[in-house]
């Protein structure tokens, strides 16, 4: 079978293209892209495909890649093709020059596909680097996810055609058909680790162990790839809604086996910060002894989240350079109206009733006796809404002697995160009311009351 035979059919079987696609081909000037510029021509007939050619010049090796942007600009009129060309500073950028390239490219391709200028963008990986890759996370550490290597087709629509064939073949095919190609001096730095990997090890590897090393390794891809999907659909039905912060149940992970708690682990991680970049075995396995352990209370940092245990529930947040929210608020109640909780999505609302305006539905414990209120009344005095503060104490109803509230918390296990902004009414600086915990003993609406003050609270 022809290299082009192959490539229509390892596409074809992943659906990489419709009939009518517009498909910006990305062409570095590398034998790799060059030949996938070559092939896709040649299929472009009988895929109805319409194709224009993608360049990114770095600004990383000079006149050499300035020269590199001739050629394919050149190829590209040549084949009588769109080109779109842009152009970077990647050294300037703040970031390691492989991740920065790889992101500036990405964010390229993103906006050809959001402007409508291609819907697809096709880039010339091989199984040569699916084996690099792979090998490298193996070294790294990396987990299944990773092990996965380079996917045939991701978003935001990017594709990459010749991830069956080696880099070897398609310089074997462009050297018979008499088509040149750039070099990129850089690929035989060993001062690159994907460079030793590539030069070096793979080859000793291969040379000592196994001939089809290449093959070994972009197979081992698929499979880990096929198995992802597997338990990415699996698990799909336990996975919370995204919110954040990201607050799940222990047992959510206490009740799996290991293998379903570490991937719903990186499941939240990645739905928190966004990606799994940086994210190590042992940061997944510092969560699950946090799951497992009889304390009460726990946190560790990953890179880029928080994650936090407070009695059964876990909570994953995203660590920004944001200054957190001021801890403490105040706000002036009226007898009646509704105020907006700070740092969460939930409201007061206060209504002063006569007791033949009260229904079958109100809830005891929040409800206060307003002449109660009025008879310890001064000249100056305010109903007043705040956040809890230690030392708060207080008696509840059904009790017979003051008790702070953060002893409350720790009978009622309230997650730390939630007491922060834990609403409390006072009046004159008595409290009067708690989330949760109602009224004070004292103020509690008794079947005597004539006029009532409700506390409602809703999201």
């Amino acid at each position: 079978m022809s290299l082009a035979a192959r490539v229509a059919a390892f596409a074809a079987r992943h659906r990489m293209f419709q009939p009518g696609d517009r498909l910006g081909v990305a062409v570095s000037g590398g034998a790799d892209s060059v030949f996938l510029l070559h092939v896709l021509r040649e299929l472009s007939t009988d895929l109805d495909l319409r194709l224009s050619v993608v360049h990114i010049e770095h600004g990383i090796r000079g006149d050499a890649s300035l020269a590199d942007a001739d050629f394919v600009r050149n190829l590209a009129s040549q084949f009588d093709l769109p080109f779109h060309f842009h152009r970077a500073d990647v050294p300037a950028l703040d970031d390691n020059l492989e991740q920065a390239g790889r992101s500036l490219r990405t964010a390229f391709y993103r906006n050809l596909i959001e402007t409508g200028c291609v819907n697809r963008v096709a880039t010339g990986h091989t199984r040569s680097d699916q084996a690099e890759t792979v090998l490298y996370r193996v070294l790294r550490g990396s987990g299944l996810a990773g092990l996965s290597g380079i996917h045939p087709f991701t978003d935001p629509g990017i594709v990459r055609p010749l991830l069956e064939l080696t880099r070897a073949e398609i310089e074997a095919w462009l050297r018979a058909n008499s088509i040149p190609w750039r070099e990129d001096e850089t690929n035989t730095d060993r001062s690159y680790a994907r460079n030793r990997l590539r030069h070096e090890i793979l080859p000793l590897l291969a040379d000592a162990f196994n001939p089809r090393l290449e093959e070994a390794l972009a197979n081992l891809a698929t499979l880990a790839r096929d198995e992802e999907a597997y338990w990415s659909a699996a698990l799909e039905s336990k996975l919370s809604a995204a919110t954040a912060p990201l607050i799940i149940p222990i047992t959510l992970l206490t009740a799996q086996p290991p293998a379903v708690s570490r991937r719903l682990i990186r499941r939240f991680i990645e739905t928190t910060k966004g990606d799994l970049r940086q994210i190590e075995f042992a940061h997944i396995e510092r969560i699950l002894e946090m799951t497992r352990s009889s304390e009460g209370h726990d946190r560790t940092q990953l890179p880029g989240v928080d994650v936090m245990r407070s009695f059964e529930w876990l909570r994953f947040s995203k660590i920004t350079n944001q200054p957190p929210p001021p801890r403490d608020y105040a706000f002036p109640l009226a007898a009646s109206g509704i105020v907006e909780l700070p740092g969460s999505m939930s409201r007061i609302m206060l209504q002063r009733l006569e007791k033949t305006d009260l229904d079958e539905r109100a809830t005891v414990g929040h409800e206060l006796d307003w002449d109660r209120l009025s008879g310890v009344a001064g000249t100056g005095s305010s109903l007043e809404l705040r956040n809890w503060r230690p030392g708060d104490k207080y008696r509840r109803v059904g009790r017979d002697h003051d008790e702070k509230v953060k002893l409350m918390f720790q009978e009622d296990r309230i997650p730390l995160w939630e007491r922060r902004h834990w609403p409390i009414i006072t009046y004159n600086g008595v409290i009067l009311w708690t989330r949760r915990f109602g009224a004070a003993a004292d103020f509690a609406a008794g079947p005597e009351a004539r006029v009532v003050l409700r506390i409602d609270e809703s999201e």
